[in-house]
């Protein structure tokens, strides 16, 4: 762990992400995106190819299957996605690609662990929530910070890689989002990828209209989001391809969750078997943090745990590991980014790399 603490340290002593800005009608809001991604959006998809071991023509032949469902379920990202490869130079197949990603091969490939506090839990009176996102190291050099302002919808930031309009983040009218894979659960089938749903929940306005996109729109597999809206509601949601649990704080102020279900029927022993081994100990330890401080928590407090090492090196603070491999993340899986969002400031803390090594750069929706 000594030696790969190094590289962490040494990498993310180098820069921050990057930030992009783009505006106007879907197409345009494409094109800029592409143009200014151009270099990460190339390398994604040789990185997806390779990770999942298609050639180009099998990422556009088995990316195209999913045209007609974006087209029913938000023809407004088709023509972004189109603007998008117009942007960066590649066939639409290809824009089309880096929105499914591992569903290309109905696989997923993310750990992480998530959080929400509710308005009395936080110092400021004002929500916070955020999550470590914990993926194959390659996946640094592909991400950057994404800020989006659309004619006729919220303004949006988030943290993406790769050409994906759809990923972590906050928009304009309080509306944020974060999200761990999960275990188990109902079997994959053919529908929406987890990422154009995404940038339809941050294109919302309230609680009730997210709850809306999740209740009408088919996944292909399951995941699960931490979620709040602009007047100060927090909640969480199971979202698999047979519907959605939701659940509220219990009274706690704050929700944490991991990479396992937590919702019957699908918390079970066939699932909990089928999830990462540490991701219970990781939420056990994130509740323990986050109890000790509700009522009066701040963004550094959020800093401090989601750098937390208690059952290192597969803790909070993820870094790679002799042990086994599993789906949702391998051994060489690590922290890649730790996001703290402040909504109602319209505030997105990232620290690229490891937060127990690595500043957060403060990123503003405005």
């Amino acid at each position: 762990m000594d030696q790969e603490m190094t590289k962490v340290q040494n990498r993310a002593l180098q820069d921050s992400f990057p930030c992009y800005t783009a505006a106007g009608t879907p197409h345009e809001l494409g094109q800029q995106h592409g143009v200014q991604a151009r270099t990460h959006i190339h390398g994604f998809l040789d990185y997806l190819g390779h990770m999942l071991k298609l050639s180009r023509e099998q990422l556009h032949c088995r990316a195209v299957r999913f045209l007609p469902l974006f087209g029913q379920f938000a023809p407004h990202l088709v023509e972004e996605i189109c603007g998008l490869a117009e942007g960066a130079s590649i066939p639409m197949a290809e824009a089309l690609a880096v929105q499914i990603r591992g569903e290309l091969a109905q696989i997923q490939d993310e750990g992480c662990t998530a959080f929400v506090v509710a308005p009395r839990g936080c110092a400021s009176g004002q929500i916070l929530i955020g999550q470590n996102s914990d993926v194959e190291p390659e996946m640094d050099e592909f991400a950057y910070v994404l800020r989006l302002v659309p004619e006729d919808r919220p303004a949006m930031l988030m943290w993406t890689f790769g050409g994906m309009i759809g990923y972590h983040g906050l928009n304009s009218a309080g509306i944020a989002h974060f999200a761990n894979s999960l275990g188990g659960g109902p079997k994959w089938k053919f529908g929406l990828p987890h990422y154009p749903v995404k940038r339809l929940m941050l294109e919302q306005r309230s609680l009730d209209d997210v709850l809306g996109v999740l209740q009408h729109a088919p996944v292909c597999s399951s995941g699960n989001y931490v979620l709040c809206d602009g007047i100060g509601r927090i909640a969480d949601v199971e979202l698999t391809p047979a519907g959605f649990a939701l659940l509220d704080d219990a009274g706690e102020n704050f929700i944490a969750h991991s990479n396992h279900f937590v919702c019957s029927p699908f918390a079970c022993r066939e699932s909990d078997a089928a999830s990462v081994p540490d991701s219970v100990g990781r939420l056990s330890r994130l509740r323990q943090l986050l109890t000790s401080r509700v009522g009066k928590l701040t963004v550094e407090d959020l800093k401090t745990f989601l750098a937390d090492h208690e059952g290192a090196p597969t803790s909070i603070c993820r870094h790679a590991h002799e042990g086994p491999d599993h789906p949702l993340v391998s051994r060489r899986g690590r922290t890649v980014a730790s996001l703290i969002a402040e909504p109602a400031a319209g505030r997105l803390h990232i620290s690229r790399g490891n937060p127990c090594c690595a500043r957060y750069t403060t990123y503003e929706l405005a």
